[in-house]
Formats: C-alpha cells, structure tokens, sequence
C-alpha cells in the first residue's frame, strides 16, 4: 500500500485531496432492510467488495454515470439517484499495465425500488445486500470503509 491519502468526505462539497488524481464515479444503492439501511456491495474485477463505480461518461451527468454503473455492475432497474454526490473518497486505480494512480470517486445515492436478475455484468460480478454496519468491515478498501463508517 502507498502512503496516498485516504481522505473521504460526505455532503455536497467535493474535497480535492490530489490535483493529479483520475475521477470516478460511485453509486451508494440503499434499501430499507429487516436491521436498518442495507448496501449494495459488487465484487471488483480483482476480488474486492466495492460499490458500483466506473468513468464519468459523456453525454451524462455524473448521476446518470451512477446509475448506468448501477445497472451494468448490480442489474439496478429502478432507483432515484441524488443530483449531486453525497460524498466521496480516495482510492487507487491499478491499471493491467501495473500503473497504480490516486483516484477520486464521488459518490451518488441511489435509493433503490427495483432489480433485475440479468444484467450486462452478471455473469463477472457477484453483488450482495449488506446492513451498512456489515458493509463497513466487508470492503477492503481504506477510503471506501471511511466513507461508509461516516453514514453511520
């Protein structure tokens, strides 16, 4: 692990934290589960428990990115996303080339009414309804585990 600063922050107020890093970004997906808020966690390409993210794209708002990355990664139909990013944090993005770079993601809530069993990824991806608390030790990630622990 690089000494990258694991900065997270929540509310609308993007932090920029390195100039030079890439951004991304995330899609929060909630439910109201049996124990309170549940997550939608995925499985990374490399094996880690992250939520739904990719690039920003053309042609949409970061919160269409959202939730388009919702429904390719977790097979989400139906949701109201945020206008604006509820928070974000800092990871690093390891390219297949070996580059390893800062990455900002910010981060849209999506309020979930709806699923689907097939979706584009659905057959690289597992996903999985995690109570928030659970999904707090569940990922990996230093800065995605911050910014979960902070919705507490």
């Amino acid at each position: 692990m690089s000494n990258l600063d694991r900065s997270f922050w929540t509310g609308r107020e993007v932090c920029v934290v390195d100039p030079t890093a890439i951004t991304q970004v995330g899609a929060l997906c909630l439910r109201d589960g049996k124990d309170g808020k549940e997550v939608l966690l995925v499985k990374s390409s490399r094996g880690r428990w992250i939520v739904p993210k990719g690039w920003p794209m053309d042609g949409h708002t970061d919160a269409e990115t959202a939730k388009i990355e919702a429904w390719e990664e977790a097979g989400l139909r139906k949701g109201k996303v945020s206008k604006a990013p509820i928070g974000g944090y800092v990871t690093e993005k390891r390219f297949e080339d070996g580059r390893v770079v800062p990455c900002h993601v910010s981060v849209y809530r999506i309020d979930v009414k709806q699923m689907t069993k097939t979706y584009p990824e659905a057959g690289l991806r597992k996903r999985k309804w995690v109570p928030l608390k659970k999904a707090v030790k569940k990922v990996d990630d230093v800065g995605l585990r911050a910014f979960l622990g902070a919705l507490k």
